[in-house]
């Protein structure tokens, strides 16, 4: 169903492709856009067993790609290094493959809100529970089952 890397040498693990999504800080979401344009937008994320969150607000250009075809694609790269005397990058980079969901569910909205804001603003508990109370109804939670999930790296950095 999905394609094989085509530079496979250059393929990583599993083990380092989750370890890219989890200490990512922003990602680019593509979605299938309006009258066929792909609509490719970086957003701030969380990954959490096997899906990514972010969080939008509750109208928009991604949100109505979603709600049109659910299957996405997300990307973070983890190093972008020119070398100019080399004419190269080195370059580490993750892209899954999965199925969006615009989360309704209360328990599955705090949850996204929770590991959005573990890992943007780490040990602040009053702070966080603050914001989800002040932005609850404004918000919208997404998440992303990832189906297919990969990562690749310059030659020079395996």
């Amino acid at each position: 169903m999905f394609r094989e890397m085509r530079r496979c040498k250059q393929q990583l693990p599993q083990e380092a492709a989750i370890a890219i999504l989890q200490a990512g800080s922003s990602g680019v979401l593509a979605v299938a856009g309006d009258d066929g344009y792909p609509y490719a937008v970086p957003l701030s994320y969380a990954y959490h067993a096997g899906k990514i969150f972010f969080h939008c607000a509750p109208a928009g250009h991604k949100l109505d790609a979603i709600r049109r075809e659910k299957k996405v694609s997300f990307c973070v790269i983890a190093q972008d290094d020119v070398v100019a005397a080399e004419f190269t990058t080195r370059y580490r980079s993750a892209i899954a493959f999965g199925h969006a969901r615009i989360l309704t569910e209360d328990a599955a909205r705090r949850q996204a809100l929770l590991l959005l804001a573990e890992k943007y603003s780490p040990g602040l508990p009053t702070e966080t529970e603050a914001a989800i109370a002040g932005d609850w109804e404004k918000v919208c939670l997404v998440e992303i089952e990832i189906e297919h999930l990969t990562a690749k790296a310059a030659r020079t950095l395996l």
